[in-house]
């Protein structure tokens, strides 16, 4: 009897555990919003959508011009510098699968420089700047929205950020805790994104 206790109280803290990891590292401001923007609090519209490049870039892309498409807001910014240098940029390859999808050129800003989280924030922040944005929704794959909410709110304090995970791409879904591949992406996230909140700086 003592042993089934035991294994029943190991089983629950490790359901704890994977629910508060999950969790933490995917937070969804829009998760209580109907699919269009409306007057309630978090749920209006924003000055743009920033989605960033890495891991399943398309997925990213394709939630954005999603987000864009149902009114949230009325400009697209991509951000991330080319996985193969030979080739066009991240944000250059996202630019165009939303041109592809029916979203103007106009309502779309790329930077494409950045090759990291920190990057991203930096560089993105001067758009935003430059372009008297106050608000936005950003997107990224879920294992990564923490650390990336935490470097945008560090590099552009005056701006509001509002996180919208991809919820399940190629690399991670609400599933992640049965793959070795969920663990290695979930456990250095979670690790880098603590780091942060507690005032540390990464550039990575």
């Amino acid at each position: 009897m003592k042993l089934l206790r035991r294994l029943i109280v190991t089983i629950v803290l490790i359901a704890l555990a994977v629910w508060a990891i999950g969790n933490y590292l995917g937070p969804d401001d829009l998760q209580q919003c109907q699919e269009t923007p409306s007057d309630t609090k978090d749920c209006n519209v924003a000055d743009a959508i920033v989605a960033l490049s890495g891991g399943d870039t398309s997925a990213r892309a394709d939630e954005a011009i999603k987000l864009y498409e149902k009114g949230w807001a009325p400009l697209l910014i991509f951000s991330g510098a080319a996985a193969d240098k030979s080739g066009p940029s991240n944000a250059e390859v996202m630019q165009r699968q939303a041109i592809a999808a029916g979203v103007p050129a106009s309502a779309i800003i790329i930077e494409t420089r950045s090759e990291n989280t920190s990057e991203n924030a930096a560089a993105t922040s001067d758009i935003l700047s430059q372009q008297g944005v106050k608000s936005v929704i950003l997107v990224t794959s879920a294992y990564h929205q923490r650390r990336a909410s935490l470097e945008f709110t560090r590099r552009a304090p005056s701006v509001e950020v509002r996180n919208h995970p991809v919820a399940t791409d190629d690399q991670w879904s609400a599933w992640w805790w049965l793959t070795p591949t969920g663990w290695y992406l979930a456990i250095p996230e979670l690790a880098r994104s603590l780091y942060l909140a507690a005032g540390g700086g990464l550039n990575a």
